[in-house]
């Protein structure tokens, strides 16, 4: 069976991470050595899934992920994730993927925490064909009875809108390296 795709979220402008002192959009931002968004790239080649990245630029994160999934149109489903969650595991990638053969919508859960990807079975594309706005897929998941799948990875729920955020990946990064 064919895997789901991974699509990975470039595209929003990351006015929040400026705003707090940052000096580069914060995908561009380093971060041990490489970008944030380089970090995610990392993770998502080592889960061995195909992949889209969407940098083109998109009124909102509801209009970005609609123009992922028609780029990606006839994948099997799905796995939304954030350009801006560089210390995910690719172990959290494969196992929201894992899970998507049980379930229409997967949403990884960390001590409680909502995180990403969330994971939508092919059954979900025509309502993310219709996303735009801001919301994203907020709608859908509330919509479908969601498997919360419960995971060890505060990478999934540790995004970076803010230069003290990326202050703090950093020193998770030097306290616990990735695996």
């Amino acid at each position: 069976m064919k895997p789901p795709t991974l699509i990975i979220l470039a595209s929003g402008p990351g006015e929040r991470f400026r705003a707090s002192g940052g000096a580069t959009h914060k995908l561009a931002a380093p971060l041990a050595g490489k970008t944030v968004l380089e970090h995610v790239l990392a993770a998502a080649r080592a889960s061995g899934l195909p992949w889209h990245l969407e940098e083109r630029e998109h009124p909102g994160m509801g209009d970005s992920i609609a123009a992922a999934v028609a780029a990606t149109r006839d994948a099997p489903g799905w796995l939304i994730l954030p350009g801006d969650l560089p210390l995910i595991k690719s172990a959290t990638i494969l196992a929201v993927a894992d899970a998507l053969g049980s379930a229409t919508v997967v949403v990884p859960t960390y001590q409680g925490q909502r995180g990403h990807p969330v994971g939508f079975a092919a059954e979900c594309r025509p309502a993310l064909l219709a996303l735009s706005g801001q919301g994203g897929a907020a709608a859908i998941v509330r919509g479908q009875q969601a498997l919360e799948l419960v995971v060890n990875d505060l990478g999934c729920v540790t995004d970076i809108d803010t230069l003290g955020e990326l202050r703090r990946a950093e020193r998770l990064l030097r306290e616990t390296p990735l695996g």
